[in-house]
């Protein structure tokens, strides 16, 4: 008899919840700087006649069989459209779905399929050349601390510069406020961190 994926409702319940929050706190927020990026901070845009819900109506409970062949090492997806990032344990038996920021722009999105390439607890942060020739100001190194773009924990991914990451700037998430990472609150990403290992599948799209 096969088993059905287990799925902490409380997880999604607060995750929608969270969601909905920064939904509703845009006209508030939507004019402020992100200081990791340099840029504004994008609010979530809602197509015409669905109003500041529409984020949540995608957020939901996905299969991993339309994106993924086997779920060797597990697998994370991250979904730019609902901004929300799922996770599925090697066995099937763990699910969980995370809100998440996502690039700013479209210029700084990369699509496809990579993978976790290392794990860090406590990143250190430094700006990428492009960063660093938009804003010369920026610190050349950030060390790990409340001051990290990087939060608490993050994923390395195989793609140069790309991380999945947490933030202490609760206000990212949902919202496009990252330069090509994709972002959780400290305390997703850390039970990400411990549930992902190194090979997990990854794709964002």
């Amino acid at each position: 008899m096969s088993r059905s994926p287990s799925f902490n409702r409380r997880t999604f319940l607060a995750a929608a919840a969270a969601l909905g929050a920064a939904g509703a706190a845009l006209p508030v927020l939507g004019q402020g700087i992100d200081p990791a990026t340099g840029l504004p901070m994008a609010a979530p845009a809602a197509p015409a006649n669905t109003g500041p819900q529409h984020n949540i109506s995608s957020f939901r409970m996905q299969d991993w069989r339309p994106h993924f062949q086997n779920l060797t090492n597990g697998a994370i997806l991250c979904d730019l459209t609902s901004r929300a990032v799922h996770y599925w344990s090697e066995d099937g038996n763990t699910y969980r779905v995370y809100p998440s920021s996502i690039p700013v722009s479209e210029d700084l999105i990369r699509t496809g399929r990579t993978e976790i390439i290392k794990k860090v607890e406590g990143p250190s942060w430094a700006p990428t050349p492009e960063m660093k020739k938009r804003n010369p100001e920026w610190p050349d190194f950030v060390p790990p601390g409340p001051d990290n773009p990087l939060g608490t924990h993050a994923l390395w991914l195989s793609w140069q510069y790309y991380r999945i990451h947490g933030t202490h700037d609760t206000r990212k998430i949902g919202r496009k406020s990252s330069n090509g990472c994709i972002g959780l609150y400290n305390e997703h990403i850390a039970e990400l961190f411990g549930l992902a290992k190194v090979g997990t599948q990854v794709l964002v799209m």
